[in-house]
């Protein structure tokens, strides 16, 4: 199984943590799976950008996005070319490293 290494969140991993993960698995699932309550609004549908990560190493590995998922990204807080939707980005074989942004749109329109 590969691992995901996820690198240190205030809110969500203030430690970090490696977790294994089986093929196939989003990396939302894989999150939340291992108590990292990353925020799912749509409720892993596609249909908003709060699971919004970076994944900072394995990016090739994962399926490609598809046109829902890159036009949700260009609204999503922090962009950046390695930015995926958790729901969204199966794991296949390969290790990962993934950052959480600090913030999400919620945090925005809640005044975090």
């Amino acid at each position: 199984m590969p691992t995901i290494k996820i690198l240190p969140h205030a809110e969500y991993c203030p430690q970090g943590r490696d977790v294994l993960v089986p093929v196939g698995t989003s990396i939302c699932e894989a999150l939340l799976d291992n108590g990292i309550a990353i925020e799912h609004a749509c409720d892993m549908s596609c249909a908003c950008t709060t699971c919004h990560v970076i994944v900072r190493e394995g990016i090739g590995s994962l399926n490609a996005p598809d046109e829902t998922e890159e036009d949700l990204l260009d609204r999503a807080w922090g962009l950046e070319p390695n930015s995926r939707l958790s729901c969204q980005a199966i794991v296949a074989q390969k290790d990962l490293v993934v950052e959480i942004p600090k913030y999400s749109i919620n945090h925005a329109r809640e005044n975090h």
